[in-house]
């Protein structure tokens, strides 16, 4: 089955209200196999909804298939370290011995141009960055149809032998008791029908009065003055 997205209806050019928005970050987190990258890839894909990826550092060393700046920015511990005390880390943890990390400047600069930033981090990460940058920030929790489809989707990967397959789903139990602390749930029981509804939601937020204020108040105090 495809998983190209529908083609959209074309829709009227931005407003000028539009245009001189913040950008947001949209935060998307799930359990392993619910589909949160699947579309996180369909929206990076798609060029008219014109996401960017927040890339993240790592001390991690670079595998021979990675690109660094692509993949992953592969820095070392000091340098891990120097973002961490300045606080240009809206959030960061401990994998395994290595650091990972989402560089808060790289997204500020999106931010500034009114553009967005998509996010493919856990809940710890995500309320890392609620806390740093509450304003900003859009989540969704995706929800798998069933543990029963959940755990078919895993042995469909072929990646895992069963105990970790077994340690996924125990830890998918934990992880989906946290839905309550996003913004929006869905249940991804139809790939195609979940990345419309998120394209909804990416759509609405967009329109938010918070971030188009100023803009708004240029243009409202222009149109009074007619």
């Amino acid at each position: 089955m495809s998983t190209a997205p529908d083609r959209p209806t074309p829709d009227a050019p931005p407003s000028s209200i539009e245009t001189g928005r913040r950008g947001l970050m949209l935060i998307l987190s799930s359990p392993s196999g619910a589909g949160k990258s699947t579309l996180t890839r369909m929206l990076l894909q798609d060029k008219s909804v014109d996401l960017t990826l927040s890339v993240s550092v790592t001390t991690r060393a670079r595998r021979s298939s990675e690109v660094d700046g692509i993949h992953y920015h592969f820095i070392t511990r000091a340098e891990f370290e120097r973002h961490r005390a300045a606080g240009d880390l809206l959030e960061y943890a401990e994998v395994h011995g290595n650091f990972y990390g989402s560089p808060r400047s790289l997204v500020e600069d999106v931010l500034g141009q009114g553009r967005d930033v998509i996010f493919d981090i856990d809940y710890q990460g995500t309320q890392q960055v609620r806390q740093r940058a509450p304003e900003d920030v859009v989540t969704i929790f995706i929800l798998p149809p069933s543990m029963t489809e959940l755990r078919a989707r895993l042995e469909r990967r072929a990646e895992d032998a069963p105990e970790t397959i077994a340690k996924r789903l125990e830890n998918a139990r934990h992880e989906i008791q946290r839905w309550t602390s996003y913004d929006y749930v869905l249940v991804n029981d139809d790939l195609q029908r979940t990345y419309r509804q998120v394209l909804a939601i990416l759509k609405a937020e967009r329109l938010r009065r918070a971030r188009a204020q100023a803009a708004t108040a240029k243009f409202v105090k222009e149109l009074l003055a007619e």
